[in-house]
């Protein structure tokens, strides 16, 4: 019995030392995100602000010529 313990604790050694030398190679690493700021946040908020500019200079325009 006591060849037996001997044995399976060796082999439990050896099994996890080939196991880990069977390893494969680690991922790539991530790309860098890229520079700047992203050009789309508060893009509706810009359009309406826009928009409302434009609606005041024609009303001011309109009622200068007026």
């Amino acid at each position: 019995m006591k060849h037996i313990k001997i044995f399976a604790s060796t082999i439990f050694f050896f099994l996890g030392l080939i196991s880990m030398a069977q390893g494969s190679t680690p991922p790539p690493p991530m790309p860098p995100p890229p520079p700047g700021l992203p050009i789309d946040n508060g893009i509706i908020l810009l359009f309406f602000l826009a928009l409302s500019l434009g609606i005041y200079k024609a009303y001011k325009f309109s009622r200068k010529n007026a």
